[in-house]
Protein backbone atom coordinates (compact mmCIF):
# COMPACT_ATOMS: atom_id res chain seq x y z
CA UNK A 1 0.00 0.00 0.00
CA UNK A 2 3.13 2.56 0.99
CA UNK A 3 4.37 1.72 -2.56
CA UNK A 4 1.41 2.30 -4.37
CA UNK A 5 0.90 5.47 -2.97
CA UNK A 6 4.22 6.52 -3.64
CA UNK A 7 3.94 6.01 -6.75
CA UNK A 8 0.26 8.12 -7.04
CA UNK A 9 2.12 10.30 -5.76
CA UNK A 10 4.42 10.34 -8.33
CA UNK A 11 1.84 10.54 -10.88
CA UNK A 12 -0.09 13.56 -9.80
CA UNK A 13 3.03 15.41 -9.55
CA UNK A 14 3.96 14.65 -13.31
CA UNK A 15 0.13 15.72 -13.87
CA UNK A 16 0.98 19.31 -12.78
CA UNK A 17 1.18 21.11 -16.20
CA UNK A 18 4.25 23.04 -16.00
CA UNK A 19 5.81 19.17 -14.56
CA UNK A 20 4.63 17.48 -17.50
CA UNK A 21 5.51 19.85 -19.88
CA UNK A 22 8.97 20.35 -18.47
CA UNK A 23 9.40 16.37 -18.88
CA UNK A 24 7.48 16.39 -22.29
CA UNK A 25 10.38 19.05 -23.78
CA UNK A 26 13.28 16.56 -21.95
CA UNK A 27 11.83 13.42 -23.61
CA UNK A 28 11.69 15.17 -27.08
CA UNK A 29 15.19 16.32 -26.88
CA UNK A 30 16.86 13.45 -25.74
CA UNK A 31 16.49 11.05 -28.12
CA UNK A 32 18.52 13.85 -31.38
CA UNK A 33 21.06 14.94 -28.80
CA UNK A 34 22.00 11.27 -28.07
CA UNK A 35 22.32 10.35 -31.68
CA UNK A 36 23.70 14.08 -33.13
CA UNK A 37 26.32 13.26 -30.11
CA UNK A 38 26.80 9.91 -31.18
CA UNK A 39 27.13 10.91 -34.86
CA UNK A 40 29.83 13.56 -33.96
CA UNK A 41 31.53 11.16 -31.73
CA UNK A 42 32.11 8.03 -34.60
CA UNK A 43 32.55 10.88 -36.88
CA UNK A 44 29.54 10.04 -39.36
CA UNK A 45 29.16 13.94 -40.10
CA UNK A 46 29.19 13.95 -44.03
CA UNK A 47 29.40 17.52 -45.56
CA UNK A 48 27.30 18.75 -49.01
CA UNK A 49 23.84 18.19 -49.63
CA UNK A 50 22.55 16.51 -46.34
CA UNK A 51 22.86 19.04 -43.36
CA UNK A 52 25.16 18.29 -40.66
CA UNK A 53 23.93 17.08 -37.37
CA UNK A 54 24.75 20.34 -35.33
CA UNK A 55 22.30 22.05 -38.15
CA UNK A 56 19.64 19.19 -37.13
CA UNK A 57 19.60 19.20 -33.76
CA UNK A 58 19.96 23.08 -33.72
CA UNK A 59 16.73 23.26 -35.55
CA UNK A 60 14.82 20.34 -33.72
CA UNK A 61 15.57 21.87 -30.75
CA UNK A 62 14.52 25.08 -31.54
CA UNK A 63 11.23 23.77 -32.33
CA UNK A 64 10.72 21.69 -28.88
CA UNK A 65 11.29 24.53 -26.75
CA UNK A 66 7.87 26.26 -27.29
CA UNK A 67 6.18 23.44 -26.40
CA UNK A 68 6.85 25.31 -22.67
CA UNK A 69 4.22 27.44 -23.21
CA UNK A 70 1.82 25.14 -25.51
CA UNK A 71 -1.12 25.48 -23.06
CA UNK A 72 -1.32 29.37 -22.27
CA UNK A 73 -0.54 30.22 -25.67
CA UNK A 74 -0.98 27.54 -27.96
CA UNK A 75 -1.54 29.60 -31.10
CA UNK A 76 1.77 31.07 -30.94
CA UNK A 77 3.26 27.63 -29.89
CA UNK A 78 1.83 26.30 -33.17
CA UNK A 79 3.09 29.32 -35.88
CA UNK A 80 6.74 29.00 -34.30
CA UNK A 81 6.94 25.66 -34.34
CA UNK A 82 5.68 25.34 -37.93
CA UNK A 83 7.86 28.50 -39.52
CA UNK A 84 11.12 26.21 -37.95
CA UNK A 85 10.02 22.87 -39.69
CA UNK A 86 9.12 25.06 -42.61
CA UNK A 87 13.07 26.00 -42.44
CA UNK A 88 13.84 22.82 -42.38
CA UNK A 89 12.10 21.74 -44.65
CA UNK A 90 13.78 24.12 -47.27
CA UNK A 91 17.51 23.01 -46.00
CA UNK A 92 16.61 19.22 -46.42
CA UNK A 93 17.20 18.45 -42.24
CA UNK A 94 13.63 17.63 -42.32
CA UNK A 95 11.44 15.54 -44.12
CA UNK A 96 8.08 15.39 -42.96
CA UNK A 97 5.55 17.08 -40.03
CA UNK A 98 8.01 16.43 -36.49
CA UNK A 99 6.71 15.26 -33.45
CA UNK A 100 6.72 19.01 -32.10
CA UNK A 101 4.49 20.15 -34.44
CA UNK A 102 2.35 17.08 -33.73
CA UNK A 103 2.03 18.06 -30.12
CA UNK A 104 1.84 22.01 -31.06
CA UNK A 105 -1.16 21.32 -33.23
CA UNK A 106 -3.03 18.99 -30.87
CA UNK A 107 -2.51 21.74 -28.45
CA UNK A 108 -4.21 24.35 -30.78
CA UNK A 109 -7.23 21.63 -30.76
CA UNK A 110 -7.26 20.95 -26.75
CA UNK A 111 -7.00 24.63 -25.59
CA UNK A 112 -8.74 26.89 -28.55
CA UNK A 113 -11.95 26.77 -30.05
CA UNK A 114 -13.95 28.28 -32.98
CA UNK A 115 -12.87 30.72 -35.40
CA UNK A 116 -8.62 30.64 -34.17
CA UNK A 117 -8.52 27.12 -34.20
CA UNK A 118 -9.86 26.48 -37.94
CA UNK A 119 -7.38 29.89 -38.92
CA UNK A 120 -4.07 28.62 -37.37
CA UNK A 121 -5.23 25.02 -38.62
CA UNK A 122 -5.55 26.25 -41.95
CA UNK A 123 -2.36 28.73 -42.03
CA UNK A 124 -0.32 25.40 -40.95
CA UNK A 125 -1.74 22.92 -43.45
CA UNK A 126 -0.78 26.03 -46.18
CA UNK A 127 2.19 26.85 -44.97
CA UNK A 128 3.39 22.58 -45.01
CA UNK A 129 1.70 21.85 -48.07
CA UNK A 130 3.57 24.75 -49.63
CA UNK A 131 6.77 23.79 -48.46
CA UNK A 132 6.57 20.34 -49.03
CA UNK A 133 5.24 20.54 -52.26
CA UNK A 134 8.07 22.84 -53.54
CA UNK A 135 11.05 21.59 -52.03
CA UNK A 136 9.95 17.69 -51.38
CA UNK A 137 11.60 15.18 -53.85
CA UNK A 138 8.51 13.06 -53.45
CA UNK A 139 5.06 13.72 -54.49
CA UNK A 140 1.62 13.96 -52.29
CA UNK A 141 3.72 16.97 -49.70
CA UNK A 142 0.03 18.07 -49.40
CA UNK A 143 -1.28 14.75 -48.30
CA UNK A 144 1.10 14.44 -45.60
CA UNK A 145 0.31 18.14 -44.55
CA UNK A 146 -2.98 17.37 -44.12
CA UNK A 147 -2.55 14.29 -41.84
CA UNK A 148 -0.35 16.15 -40.14
CA UNK A 149 -2.04 19.17 -39.06
CA UNK A 150 -5.39 18.01 -39.31
CA UNK A 151 -5.13 14.55 -36.89
CA UNK A 152 -3.54 16.05 -34.20
CA UNK A 153 -6.15 19.28 -34.44
CA UNK A 154 -8.95 16.91 -34.86
CA UNK A 155 -7.78 14.48 -31.76
CA UNK A 156 -7.27 17.50 -29.66
CA UNK A 157 -10.57 19.31 -30.23
CA UNK A 158 -11.88 15.69 -28.79
CA UNK A 159 -10.12 15.76 -26.01
CA UNK A 160 -11.15 18.84 -25.09
CA UNK A 161 -15.10 17.86 -25.93
CA UNK A 162 -14.86 15.19 -23.70
CA UNK A 163 -13.40 17.13 -20.65
CA UNK A 164 -15.93 19.54 -21.14
CA UNK A 165 -18.65 16.96 -21.02
CA UNK A 166 -17.34 15.04 -18.08
CA UNK A 167 -16.63 18.70 -16.67
CA UNK A 168 -20.51 19.38 -17.41
CA UNK A 169 -21.47 16.27 -15.98
CA UNK A 170 -19.75 17.02 -12.95
CA UNK A 171 -21.40 20.10 -12.60
CA UNK A 172 -24.95 18.67 -13.09
CA UNK A 173 -24.50 16.47 -10.90
CA UNK A 174 -23.58 19.07 -8.01
CA UNK A 175 -26.01 21.35 -8.86
CA UNK A 176 -28.43 18.03 -8.99
CA UNK A 177 -27.23 17.13 -4.84
CA UNK A 178 -27.69 20.98 -4.08
CA UNK A 179 -31.34 20.91 -5.07
CA UNK A 180 -31.63 17.80 -3.21
CA UNK A 181 -30.45 19.06 0.00
CA UNK A 182 -32.50 22.15 -0.15
CA UNK A 183 -35.41 19.97 -0.61
CA UNK A 184 -34.59 17.74 2.09
CA UNK A 185 -33.71 20.98 4.19
CA UNK A 186 -37.03 22.20 3.40
CA UNK A 187 -38.77 18.86 4.66
CA UNK A 188 -37.18 19.75 7.58
CA UNK A 189 -38.02 23.08 8.12
CA UNK A 190 -41.11 22.29 7.51
CA UNK A 191 -41.88 19.04 9.77
CA UNK A 192 -40.20 20.49 12.53
CA UNK A 193 -40.31 24.25 12.72
CA UNK A 194 -43.54 25.09 11.30
CA UNK A 195 -45.32 22.43 13.54
CA UNK A 196 -44.13 23.84 16.64
CA UNK A 197 -45.26 27.18 15.53
CA UNK A 198 -48.45 25.73 14.44
CA UNK A 199 -48.94 24.52 17.91
CA UNK A 200 -48.15 27.70 19.39
CA UNK A 201 -50.30 29.68 17.52
CA UNK A 202 -53.09 27.51 18.43
CA UNK A 203 -52.29 27.69 22.19
CA UNK A 204 -52.22 31.58 22.53
CA UNK A 205 -55.15 31.58 20.67
CA UNK A 206 -56.98 29.51 22.92
CA UNK A 207 -55.48 31.29 25.78
CA UNK A 208 -56.57 34.53 24.52
CA UNK A 209 -59.93 33.35 23.89
CA UNK A 210 -60.13 31.87 27.50
CA UNK A 211 -59.45 35.58 29.05
CA UNK A 212 -61.90 37.42 31.21
CA UNK A 213 -62.80 40.69 29.57
CA UNK A 214 -61.00 42.94 32.27
CA UNK A 215 -57.66 41.58 31.05
CA UNK A 216 -57.15 43.54 28.36
CA UNK A 217 -53.37 44.21 28.28
CA UNK A 218 -52.70 40.57 28.37
CA UNK A 219 -55.13 39.93 25.61
CA UNK A 220 -53.60 42.60 23.75
CA UNK A 221 -49.87 40.65 24.21
CA UNK A 222 -51.46 36.98 23.31
CA UNK A 223 -52.91 38.84 19.96
CA UNK A 224 -49.87 40.18 19.60
CA UNK A 225 -47.68 37.00 19.50
CA UNK A 226 -50.77 35.22 17.72
CA UNK A 227 -50.01 37.79 15.22
CA UNK A 228 -46.24 37.27 14.74
CA UNK A 229 -46.96 33.66 15.10
CA UNK A 230 -48.69 34.15 11.89
CA UNK A 231 -46.73 36.11 10.21
CA UNK A 232 -43.82 33.88 11.16
CA UNK A 233 -45.90 30.82 9.34
CA UNK A 234 -46.18 33.21 6.45
CA UNK A 235 -42.46 34.05 6.04
CA UNK A 236 -41.71 30.72 6.57
CA UNK A 237 -43.94 28.60 3.59
CA UNK A 238 -42.20 32.00 1.59
CA UNK A 239 -38.51 30.31 2.17
CA UNK A 240 -39.67 27.07 1.85
CA UNK A 241 -40.59 27.95 -1.68
CA UNK A 242 -37.35 29.60 -2.67
CA UNK A 243 -35.50 26.61 -1.18
CA UNK A 244 -37.90 24.20 -3.38
CA UNK A 245 -37.06 26.27 -6.25
CA UNK A 246 -34.67 25.35 -8.29
CA UNK A 247 -33.53 29.28 -9.05
CA UNK A 248 -34.74 32.80 -8.36
CA UNK A 249 -33.82 36.51 -8.31
CA UNK A 250 -31.38 35.99 -5.73
CA UNK A 251 -31.52 35.52 -2.07
CA UNK A 252 -34.35 36.51 -0.32
CA UNK A 253 -36.22 38.14 -3.45
CA UNK A 254 -39.23 36.12 -2.59
CA UNK A 255 -39.29 36.03 1.16
CA UNK A 256 -41.84 39.96 0.74
CA UNK A 257 -39.98 41.80 3.48
CA UNK A 258 -38.23 45.07 3.00
CA UNK A 259 -37.79 48.27 4.20
CA UNK A 260 -41.61 49.35 3.49
CA UNK A 261 -42.40 46.73 6.15
CA UNK A 262 -39.90 48.68 8.81
CA UNK A 263 -42.78 50.72 10.55
CA UNK A 264 -45.07 47.21 10.77
CA UNK A 265 -41.64 45.75 12.93
CA UNK A 266 -40.58 48.49 15.11
CA UNK A 267 -44.58 47.91 16.32
CA UNK A 268 -43.85 44.27 16.58
CA UNK A 269 -41.13 45.35 18.78
CA UNK A 270 -42.98 47.50 21.08
CA UNK A 271 -45.62 44.67 21.33
CA UNK A 272 -42.96 42.73 22.71
CA UNK A 273 -41.77 45.07 25.37
CA UNK A 274 -39.17 46.82 23.87
CA UNK A 275 -39.50 50.37 23.67
CA UNK A 276 -38.06 51.19 20.12
CA UNK A 277 -38.62 53.99 17.28
CA UNK A 278 -37.55 54.25 13.89
CA UNK A 279 -36.91 57.50 12.10
CA UNK A 280 -36.18 57.64 8.11
CA UNK A 281 -33.75 60.19 6.50
CA UNK A 282 -33.36 61.20 3.11
CA UNK A 283 -35.87 60.64 -0.02
CA UNK A 284 -36.99 57.05 0.00
CA UNK A 285 -36.06 55.17 -3.34
CA UNK A 286 -36.93 51.38 -5.08
CA UNK A 287 -34.51 49.37 -3.30
CA UNK A 288 -32.67 46.41 -5.17
CA UNK A 289 -34.41 43.58 -3.91
CA UNK A 290 -31.62 41.96 -2.10
CA UNK A 291 -30.28 45.46 -0.30
CA UNK A 292 -34.63 46.06 0.53
CA UNK A 293 -34.43 42.73 1.90
CA UNK A 294 -30.73 42.97 4.22
CA UNK A 295 -31.91 46.09 5.37
CA UNK A 296 -35.08 44.44 7.05
CA UNK A 297 -33.44 41.75 8.27
CA UNK A 298 -30.56 43.71 9.90
CA UNK A 299 -33.03 45.85 11.69
CA UNK A 300 -34.84 42.91 12.39
CA UNK A 301 -31.85 41.35 13.83
CA UNK A 302 -30.86 43.94 15.87
CA UNK A 303 -34.05 44.49 17.67
CA UNK A 304 -33.93 40.83 18.40
CA UNK A 305 -30.33 40.86 19.68
CA UNK A 306 -31.67 43.56 22.07
CA UNK A 307 -34.43 42.19 23.35
CA UNK A 308 -32.76 38.94 23.93
CA UNK A 309 -29.10 40.84 25.36
CA UNK A 310 -29.95 43.80 27.06
CA UNK A 311 -31.92 45.16 30.01
CA UNK A 312 -34.13 47.89 30.35
CA UNK A 313 -32.97 49.31 26.91
CA UNK A 314 -34.42 51.49 24.52
CA UNK A 315 -34.14 50.81 20.66
CA UNK A 316 -33.96 53.98 18.12
CA UNK A 317 -33.53 52.50 14.37
CA UNK A 318 -32.67 55.64 11.56
CA UNK A 319 -33.02 54.91 7.89
CA UNK A 320 -30.86 56.98 5.97
CA UNK A 321 -31.54 56.90 1.95
CA UNK A 322 -28.22 58.97 0.18
CA UNK A 323 -27.27 59.24 -3.45
CA UNK A 324 -25.82 55.73 -4.52
CA UNK A 325 -26.23 53.92 -0.57
CA UNK A 326 -28.72 53.53 1.96
CA UNK A 327 -27.45 53.47 6.15
CA UNK A 328 -29.23 51.20 9.00
CA UNK A 329 -28.44 52.11 12.06
CA UNK A 330 -29.67 50.48 15.47
CA UNK A 331 -28.74 51.72 18.29
CA UNK A 332 -30.12 50.95 21.88
CA UNK A 333 -28.94 51.71 25.58
CA UNK A 334 -29.57 48.87 27.49
CA UNK A 335 -26.95 46.95 29.91
CA UNK A 336 -25.42 43.81 28.41
CA UNK A 337 -27.17 40.24 30.49
CA UNK A 338 -23.54 38.63 31.47
CA UNK A 339 -25.19 35.29 30.98
CA UNK A 340 -26.13 35.72 27.45
CA UNK A 341 -25.41 32.92 25.08
CA UNK A 342 -23.34 34.11 21.48
CA UNK A 343 -25.22 33.68 19.03
CA UNK A 344 -25.11 33.54 14.88
CA UNK A 345 -26.93 37.29 14.19
CA UNK A 346 -23.89 38.87 13.98
CA UNK A 347 -22.25 36.75 11.31
CA UNK A 348 -25.56 36.44 9.32
CA UNK A 349 -25.67 40.69 9.47
CA UNK A 350 -21.78 40.35 7.95
CA UNK A 351 -22.48 37.85 5.40
CA UNK A 352 -25.62 39.74 4.19
CA UNK A 353 -23.90 43.32 4.12
CA UNK A 354 -20.95 41.40 2.49
CA UNK A 355 -22.91 39.97 -0.26
CA UNK A 356 -24.50 43.47 -0.93
CA UNK A 357 -21.13 45.34 -1.34
CA UNK A 358 -21.33 46.97 1.84
CA UNK A 359 -19.54 47.68 5.47
CA UNK A 360 -20.67 46.99 9.07
CA UNK A 361 -19.65 48.02 12.14
CA UNK A 362 -21.45 46.52 15.37
CA UNK A 363 -19.93 47.09 18.85
CA UNK A 364 -20.64 48.54 22.56
CA UNK A 365 -21.36 52.58 22.36
CA UNK A 366 -19.11 54.28 24.81
CA UNK A 367 -21.61 55.68 26.59
CA UNK A 368 -23.47 52.26 26.92
CA UNK A 369 -25.54 50.43 25.11
CA UNK A 370 -24.82 49.15 21.57
CA UNK A 371 -24.48 50.11 18.43
CA UNK A 372 -25.00 47.93 14.13
CA UNK A 373 -24.09 50.00 11.50
CA UNK A 374 -23.98 49.13 7.89
CA UNK A 375 -23.72 51.22 4.64
CA UNK A 376 -24.76 49.60 1.69
CA UNK A 377 -24.25 50.94 -1.45
CA UNK A 378 -27.40 50.87 -4.59
CA UNK A 379 -24.73 50.67 -7.59
CA UNK A 380 -24.10 47.12 -8.81
CA UNK A 381 -26.20 45.99 -5.68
Amino acid sequence: MRVARTFMKIVRWFRRPRVFDTTLVIVLSLPTVAAAIAMVVQGMAVQGEVPSPPLIVALYQLSVLPLLVRRRRPLVTAALVTVLDCVGIVAQSVLFVTSPSAVAFYSVGRYTTGRPTAIVSVAGFAAYATTMELFWRAQGGWLAALIGVGVPVGVGQLVRLRAELNERSRREATEAAVRAERRRIARELHDVVAHHITVINALVGGARATLPPEQEVTRNALESAEQTARQAMSEMRRLLDVLRADGGDGPGAATGVGAARLPVLIKEAKSAGLPASLTVTGEPVELPATVDHAVYRIVQEALTNTRKHAVSARASVRLAYEPGAVEVEVVDDGLAKQDGAPGFGLGGMAERVALCGGQLSTGPRPEGGFRVHARIPLEGA
